[in-house]
């Protein structure tokens, strides 16, 4: 019983954290109304939210492997969850100011400890413990992770947006010091649930330095350098599709309110247009577990360009309509996206072998899609209206469908099988 605790004790501890942290990034997708609303942003600017969380990702991915390869998976988790708790904490004097770049600056640090935990929390769990089990132990976690992914902006949408809404046309007939007190309370908003996940950060965060967890040794392999990888063909086209799918997933989601309450739905509040997200991500974890069963006995790369049309179809219905027909169609593509990172994934890194390590981290980085393509949306959006900003999902499905039918195929080396016989137990975003 004592050994069976000395590998469950810690596979919960690090499970709690791949919710944390899934709940809290899906908390942006309820940000970015509230802070255009808070610090009267447009579109665009507003959107600048995914880009500095994301990008945060991308620039830190690297060091922090590096950290990680020298000090070990538990100082990364722990540095990761205090290096989140002082961006969630910077969110007070960022409400007390009024101050957007302070607000970019907090979730950039949050970003920058949610890649400690990224980095760290799936290959532990594969490792600690049995490793005929590591699948069933990855999937669960991963599960766990969507569960946080499916509440975070429930939660979100409680804290941060109102039941009855202040309408446009009273807003504009405040007077100044009306509008500053108007402006003042809604950035008070952010604080209470910040600094509850600041205090949550720091306190798990002690709970894993004062808890013995097992100590796994890193192998000295690093698997080439980063640009040993580029002369694979399906590698490079493969992260180009993971900057393309999470960039339209990102970019959706965080449209997703904007989009609901142009559709014409009477009396449609924010925050009940915030459910919408919830489906959304609820449809992504139905998607995985379903998912993980199919792809067992499916063709990957068909099933993937299959998603990807139905995607593009399913925005074409949403432009095309008005009302609960436009958003549910806008809604059910995660049901679609739910299963193309693990497809991506295990197709860009197939037949890499020894330099198969390098290659994960390069996919890894082609998440800085969720920092470009959401911009790009609220540049159109701004110009042309919101529908119009959709288009650039479709280019971006469109893409996926490319890869499924040619770009995934190996062509620059010889490879004994060309099967798509793949493992498809990868990290789920």
């Amino acid at each position: 019983m004592k050994d069976r605790n000395a590998v469950v004790v810690p596979l919960l501890v690090v499970m709690s954290l791949m919710l944390i942290w899934n709940l809290s990034r899906n908390i942006n997708d309820i940000l970015i109304p509230h802070l255009k609303r808070a610090c009267e942003l447009t579109d665009f600017q507003s959107s600048l939210v995914q880009s500095a969380f994301f990008g945060g990702y991308f620039l830190l991915a690297l060091p922090v492997g590096k950290f990680i390869s020298k000090y070990g998976y538990k100082a990364g988790m722990v540095t990761g969850l205090l290096t989140a708790a002082a961006g969630a904490f910077l969110f007070f004097p960022a409400a007390e100011n009024r101050y957007y770049p302070l607000f970019l600056g907090a979730l950039f640090i949050m970003a920058a400890g949610f890649t400690f935990l990224e980095v760290t929390a799936t290959p532990y769990i594969s490792i600690l413990g049995d490793p005929d089990r590591a699948s069933s132990r990855l999937s669960l976690a991963s599960a766990v992770g969507s569960v946080g992914a499916t509440i975070g902006p429930f939660v979100g949408s409680r804290f941060l947006l109102h039941a009855t809404e202040v309408s446009p046309s009273t807003v504009a007939q405040f007077n100044p010091a009306e509008l500053n007190q108007y402006l003042d309370s809604e950035a008070q908003l952010v604080k209470i649930p910040y600094l509850s996940l600041g205090c949550l950060f720091v306190v798990i965060g002690l709970l894993l330095y004062f808890i013995k967890l097992p100590r796994i040794e890193q192998g000295d392999e690093t698997g080439g350098s980063l640009k040993s990888v580029f002369k694979f063909r399906h590698t490079v086209l493969g992260a180009l599709g993971v900057f393309c799918y999470l960039g339209a997933e990102v970019g959706i989601v965080s449209f997703m309110i904007r989009y609901a309450k142009s559709s014409g739905i009477a009396g449609l509040t924010e925050q009940n247009a915030a459910l919408f997200i919830t489906f959304y991500m609820a449809l992504v974890l139905i998607g995985r577990l379903v998912g993980a069963y199919w792809l067992r006995s499916l063709n990957p790369s068909r099933m993937l360009s299959v998603c990807s049309l139905a995607a593009i179809l399913l925005i074409f219905i949403s432009i095309s309509n008005q009302g609960y027909i436009s958003i549910y169609s806008i809604s059910l593509i995660g049901l679609f996206t739910s299963v193309m990172y693990p497809i991506l994934f295990t197709l860009s890194i197939k037949d890499l072998r020894i330099h198969t390590k390098t290659g994960s981290s390069l996919i890894i980085m082609s998440i800085v899609g969720g920092a470009v393509i959401p911009p790009l949306m609220g540049l159109v959006s701004d110009s042309f209206g919101i529908k119009p900003a959709f288009f650039i999902p479709v280019i971006c499905y469109a893409y996926l469908v490319y890869y499924a039918k040619s770009g995934h195929r190996i062509l620059n080396y010889n490879s004994e099988k060309q099967t798509e016989n793949i493992n498809f137990n990868s990290p789920v975003l």
